[in-house]
């Protein structure tokens, strides 16, 4: 018997839902509410798009890189070093074969200058465990479902 993700989970409480609401704008763009803001998300155009803004899959690596950027700067922070200069740069592949993914993901921090051996190491070690990552490593249940 297949359960669904209602099912085999136990309900949160609703301040613990985080809620992003996506909407239809025009071709392929679509518009993202979370929290008050607005992001937009499109195709290239090689692919039939407008290329006004980011893929959802260019978003999602986004997601990573800027949430190690976050951790490492944090990070810096809570250690009084500045994070001025601090940049993170990640690549990614798609799969070859199907389904459609992400195949690989590589992410470059460039701390600020002047930081010693043993804080590079600390800041590697911090920004390897940020929540994006995290959950990569332990997928989180999915559900997909149509509105009643």
């Amino acid at each position: 018997m297949t359960r669904t993700a209602a099912e085999t989970t136990t309900p949160l409480p609703p301040e613990a839902v985080h809620v992003l609401d996506v909407a239809h704008v025009d071709g392929d763009v679509y518009a993202v509410e979370v929290r008050g803001h607005r992001l937009l998300v499109d195709q290239p155009e090689e692919t039939g798009g407008t290329d006004t803004a980011p893929t959802p899959v260019e978003l999602f690596a986004a997601s990573l890189a800027t949430c190690v950027a976050f951790y490492a700067g944090r990070h810096l922070h809570r250690h009084g070093l500045e994070r001025a200069g601090l940049r993170v740069r990640t690549e990614f592949t798609m799969a070859a074969d199907r389904p459609a993914r992400i195949a690989s993901v590589h992410v470059t921090i460039a701390p600020p200058p002047g930081l010693s051996e043993q804080r590079r190491a600390a800041l590697v070690a911090v920004a390897s465990h940020c929540t994006v990552h995290n959950t990569l490593h332990q997928a989180p249940e999915i559900g997909i479902e149509l509105e009643p």
